[in-house]
């Protein structure tokens, strides 16, 4: 197993290899470090975003000991130390941000808490590997209103969505009557083509056809008498 062993006396210590095994009673303590990488789970706590949100946070932290006799000396249990540095600095960082920022750029916030624990914890003789937020939770209350505001954002979008295409109906017919009005015989066509469509319903409507000649007949007649 990987480890360093400090042999420690009064103020001063040294740290021994695996070949060493001397170890003088009363005067000295042996103390086995694992030099290893360990991971710290960071329980939840209790922080308030910049925008004052109330939530629960966690992380887990990984890290090793590059110096064991400043690991053991500087500091009494640095096992202990991490995880509460560890803690204060999470909150601080929470802090920092709104929730919205917290929420896109987790990764970015952890980045932040291991870069201000690892240069607290370099005095040590610890180096922090990395970070990791895992939950983030919100109260409830929030919840429903974080779903509300989601439920509005995609009606808005729908609206919007459905006025662009009544637009663009619009537009279309426009151009499509503006064709039909420059052609001759185009709109004769167009009737047909409706009257087509309506034979081929199942229903009891009934068709009068009247020609366009007699309704612009009836028309100047019409202006005549004006």
């Amino acid at each position: 197993m990987s480890g360093g062993v400090v042999l420690t006396m009064g103020k001063f210590s040294r740290v021994w290899g695996p070949g060493w095994k001397v170890l003088i009673p009363v005067f000295q303590r042996l103390i086995k470090v694992d030099i290893r990488v360990k991971a710290v789970d960071v329980p939840d706590q209790e922080a308030i975003t910049k925008d004052n949100i109330p939530i629960r946070i966690n992380a887990v932290l990984y890290f090793r000991v590059l110096d064991a006799s400043r690991a053991i000396l500087e500091v009494e249990n640095f096992y202990y130390a991490v995880s509460q540095l560890a803690q204060t600095t999470m909150r601080n960082a929470v802090g920092e941000v709104t929730l919205d920022e917290l929420l896109a750029n987790k990764q970015e916030i952890a980045d932040r808490i291991k870069k201000r624990v690892d240069s607290a914890s370099d005095a040590w003789g610890i180096d922090v590997k990395t970070v990791e937020l895992k939950d983030i939770i919100l109260p409830e209350s929030l919840k429903r209103t974080i779903a509300k505001v989601a439920e509005a954002e995609r009606e808005k979008q729908a609206v919007i969505i459905n006025s662009q295409g009544e637009v663009l109906a619009a537009e279309n017919m426009a151009k499509a009557a503006q064709t039909l009005s420059q052609q001759p015989g185009a709109l004769h066509l167009r009737t047909l083509q409706s009257i087509n469509d309506l034979s081929s319903d199942q229903s009891n409507t009934t068709v009068w056809m009247i020609p366009i000649e007699s309704l612009k007949a009836l028309e100047k007649i019409g202006s005549s008498v004006k």
